[in-house]
C-alpha cells in the first residue's frame, strides 16, 4: 500500500509541478495548486471495498493521499465521521432522503482537522521547520494541534474578536497566536510576512497544495456511505472553499476510478448575507469574485471578504450544475436551533447555514427535494457558545 501521488498541476495555466519539494502557489501564475495521481494504476491496484475493511479514518484511502511514507502521518483520529439520516428535518421539508454529515466530531471538533492532518503530515515528510496560518478561528486552533503532534513550531494570525474556545485552544497547544485589528484578509497579510521573515510554510487556505486533499476524503466518505452511489446534492457552508473544491474534485476522481455509478452531485454554495462574495460572482456570471469590504456575520468560517480559491470555487459550482444562495443571521440562528432540536447535532452557524439556504432554495424550486441531499455540518456549536445569542430555554 502506497501513495500513487504523480505531481502537483496549476488549476490555472496547467503546468506541472513537482510534488517532491515544498510548494505553495504555482511558481509560473501565482494560482492554485492541486494534487494530481496515477488514477489509472489505483484503479488496476486497489478494490474500493476493501478500503472499507481497514482500519477506520481518514488514512485508509492512503492511495488517493499525498504522505508517501506511513511513518510521517501525524493523526489524531480524524475522518470517518457519521453521515446521519435526518427523518424528522426531512419530514418538515418534504425531503425524504436528508443526511448530516457531520464534521463536529472529529479532533478540535471540526473538519478542518482533515486538512490540517494532512498538510501538517505532508509538510513533516518533506523536512518542514515550522508552519504558520491565518486563521478565523477553527484551522487555526486544527493547526496547533498537529503542529504539537508532529513537533513542530506553530505560528497563528486571528481576528481579534474570533471565538474564545479558538483563540484558548491554540495557546494551550503551545501555538504562538498573534490577534490582529480587521478580518481573516488582515491576518492572511500578516501571516504571510511573518512566513517570508521566519522561513515558514504558510498554511493559508488554498496557498498550499495538501489542505484540500484532506477535505476531499469526505467526497469517498459520503458516496461509500451512500452504497457507492453519488448523492444529488451536497450543500455547503463556503468561506475560503477547501471543502467545496476537495470534495469536487473527490468526486471527478470516484467518476474516473468507476467506483459509483450515476450522474456527479450539484455542488451547493451557501454564504451569509454580509458575506457573500461568491453568491454574488456565481448569480452575475462572473469567474472570480468582488472582495467584500465590511464582511459580518456569526458564522465567523464564512466571514472571508476575498477567497484566494474563488475562480476554482464557481468553477465548482458550474461545472456541477450547481447553485448558489445567501442567508440573513436570523435565518442561520433559527436553523441551528431546528437542527439541534429536531437531530439532536448542535451544529456551528456555518453548518446551521446548510438548512437555511436549503429552506430557500427549496422554496425556489432550485433542488430536488426527492433527491439524496447531503448537509454539511463542518463543526461543533459548542465552540461557539461565546458568540451565539442563543438565549436560554424556557421554564418548566
Amino acid at each position: 500500500m502506497g501513495s500513487y501521488l504523480s505531481h502537483l498541476e496549476c488549476t490555472a495555466c496547467g503546468g506541472a509541478v513537482s510534488a517532491e519539494g515544498v510548494q505553495t502557489v504555482c511558481p509560473s501564475c501565482g494560482k492554485v495548486l492541486l494534487p494530481r495521481y496515477d488514477l489509472e494504476g489505483v484503479r488496476r491496484g486497489v478494490r474500493p471495498r476493501a478500503i472499507g475493511e481497514r482500519p477506520r479514518s481518514l488514512w485508509r484511502w492512503f492511495e488517493v493521499l499525498p504522505v508517501r511514507d506511513p511513518a510521517h502521518i501525524v493523526s489524531l483520529g480524524e475522518g470517518d465521521t457519521p453521515l446521519l439520516p435526518a427523518p424528522r428535518l426531512g419530514r418538515t421539508l418534504g425531503c425524504p432522503h436528508l443526511f448530516i454529515k457531520d464534521e463536529g466530531l472529529n479532533p478540535t471538533g471540526t473538519f478542518k482537522a482533515r486538512g490540517q492532518a494532512v498538510a501538517i503530515s505532508r509538510a513533516r515528510e518533506l523536512g518542514v521547520k515550522g508552519v504558520v496560518i491565518p486563521s478565523a478561528g477553527n484551522a487555526g486552533g486544527a493547526m496547533a494541534a498537529y503542529a504539537a503532534r508532529a513537533g513542530l513550531p506553530a505560528y497563528v494570525f486571528m481576528p481579534r474578536d474570533a471565538p474564545e474556545a479558538n483563540r484558548k485552544e491554540c495557546t494551550v497547544m503551545g501555538a504562538r497566536l498573534e490577534l490582529v485589528e480587521g478580518h481573516i484578509g488582515d491576518a492572511g497579510r500578516a501571516s504571510r510576512a511573518l512566513a517570508q521573515r521566519l522561513g515558514l510554510l504558510d498554511l493559508s487556505t488554498m496557498r498550499e497544495p495538501y489542505r484540500v486533499e484532506g477535505k476531499k476524503v469526505m467526497a469517498y466518505e459520503i458516496v461509500e456511505a451512500l452504497g457507492w452511489r453519488f448523492p444529488d446534492a451536497i450543500v455547503y457552508p463556503t468561506g475560503g472553499g477547501t471543502g467545496l473544491v476537495g470534495m469536487w474534485k473527490g468526486f471527478r476522481e470516484i467518476e474516473a476510478l468507476g467506483w459509483a455509478e450515476g450522474p456527479l452531485p450539484r455542488m451547493v454554495c451557501v454564504q451569509a448575507e454580509g458575506c457573500a462574495p461568491i453568491v454574488q460572482a456565481f448569480l452575475a456570471g462572473k469567474g472570480s469574485a468582488e472582495p467584500v469590504p465590511h464582511p459580518h456575520t456569526v458564522a465567523t468560517g464564512l466571514r472571508v471578504p476575498a477567497p484566494f480559491a474563488d475562480y476554482l470555487i464557481l468553477r465548482a459550482l458550474r461545472e456541477s450544475g450547481g447553485a448558489a444562495v445567501a442567508v440573513s443571521e436570523a435565518e442561520i440562528l433559527a436553523a441551528l436551533r431546528e437542527m439541534a432540536s429536531l437531530e439532536g447535532v448542535f451544529p456551528c452557524p456555518e453548518g446551521a447555514a446548510t438548512l437555511a439556504g436549503l429552506k430557500r432554495l427549496l422554496a425556489q424550486g432550485v433542488i430536488d427535494p426527492d433527491g439524496r441531499i447531503v448537509l454539511l455540518n463542518t463543526g461543533s456549536g459548542l465552540k461557539y457558545l461565546d458568540v451565539l445569542p442563543l438565549g436560554s430555554s424556557p421554564a418548566v
